[in-house]
């Protein structure tokens, strides 16, 4: 197993890593971080949920860096709002040790006022959602002419959020950049639009197999029952977690609500996280969720994109996603840093061919539970 030392990370940034717990790369840090380094061009590197992606590609930005430079020099663009701060804390604790870089994350629900006053202050990294960018760049209270590396992480979940309008801005507005660096955990049609009107002809590819896209630390399992045994079985299962804790994805807004009310009648800590949200109720049952107050999250895919809460042990998909790729996001939520996992689908008598899909597609065995 290499080490960070190996792989050219110098010492005061593996200090902070350390401090971390992070001893030994994972399989994107270590096919990504030397090329990154060395040659530091486009890339487009497929990698799923919680497998290290924000060191990946946080550690070669970190030292492509000039402190001494008041221009943003790199900016990375995640999907949501609980992303584009976890990766700002991320690159924070990095640099510990090191010479000072200074990242400001930019994010709607934030006070705009603020975030601008912020700007004002020597930035070397942006790390911001794409809708408050623009908005930004509008009021013309930042600028991103002197952008060198521009990072997407979670390309696909922006894309399917709607996004692609802002992506395609952003693009234009750093021509001047030296590399694009793309992460996703799938590479879906719309992705490749993007990358070939907007990235160099032949970018570098690092594609873990499509056997390891899912999370290898997850037990996928699935049960057959009707949508009305479904909030029973679910009540069971929750009854046999002695400390675990999970997130219960339903497809709707609505699906969401009545399980959520459902559950907390039969005496679960259960918190619902849904679209209709305002961003500060968002971010009360996040809190809540986070500090283990809440033991049971009830979500829309949505609502849910980005959520980074460590020691989850499963997930339930009260029903499939509608696309398949959501799968590997949904999936994803546990099982990570290392640790084991379980990812349970109920699914009615009548689906039961979706299963045999997601296996095929997805290079996945699935158990049945009775």
């Amino acid at each position: 197993m290499k080490t960070f030392k190996e792989l050219g990370i110098p010492a005061n940034l593996i200090q902070g890593l350390e401090e971390l717990g992070i001893v030994h790369p994972t399989e994107i840090q270590d096919k990504a971080i030397p090329f990154l380094i060395k040659d530091g061009g486009d890339l487009i590197a497929q990698a799923q949920t919680g497998t290290g992606k924000t060191a990946a590609f946080g550690l070669p930005l970190l030292m492509k860096m000039n402190p001494k430079s008041k221009e943003i020099q790199g900016l990375i663009v995640a999907p949501t709002r609980e992303l584009a701060k976890q990766i700002g804390k991320h690159l924070f604790r990095y640099t510990k040790y090191s010479e000072k870089i200074f990242v400001e994350v930019l994010c709607g629900g934030d006070n705009f006022d603020r975030q601008v006053a912020a700007l004002r202050r020597p930035t070397h990294i942006i790390v911001a959602t794409p809708g408050r960018l623009i908005d930004l760049i509008q009021k013309k209270a930042l600028t991103l002419v002197g952008v060198k590396h521009l990072i997407l992480d979670e390309a696909d979940e922006m894309l399917s959020m709607g996004f692609k309008k802002e992506l395609v801005r952003i693009f234009g507005l750093t021509r001047s950049r030296k590399s694009t660096w793309l992460f996703s955990a799938t590479i879906p049609d719309t992705i490749h639009a993007l990358i070939k009107h907007c990235m160099s002809e032949r970018p570098h590819l690092l594609k873990i197999d499509r056997a390891h896209v899912v999370n290898r630390d997850i037990e996928h399992q699935f049960k057959i029952c009707t949508r009305d045994e479904k909030t029973d079985y679910i009540s069971s299962f929750l009854k046999r977690q002695k400390e675990g804790r999970g997130v219960i994805f339903c497809r709707t807004r609505e699906g969401t609500i009545i399980l959520g009310r459902q559950l907390t009648s039969r005496g679960f800590s259960v918190d619902v996280l849904q679209g209709d949200l305002t961003q500060k109720e968002r971010d009360t049952v996040m809190r809540s969720f986070k500090k283990e107050r809440t033991r049971f999250l009830v979500a829309t895919d949505v609502a849910a994109r980005g959520i980074d809460v460590e020691g989850l042990s499963f997930v339930i998909h009260h029903q499939l996603p509608e696309q398949m790729e959501y799968y590997t996001h949904r999936s994803g939520r546990t099982a990570r840093a290392g640790k084991k996992g379980t990812s349970i689908t109920l699914i009615e008598p009548r689906e039961r061919a979706k299963i045999n899909r997601l296996e095929n597609e997805l290079s996945l065995s699935f158990f049945e539970v009775y």
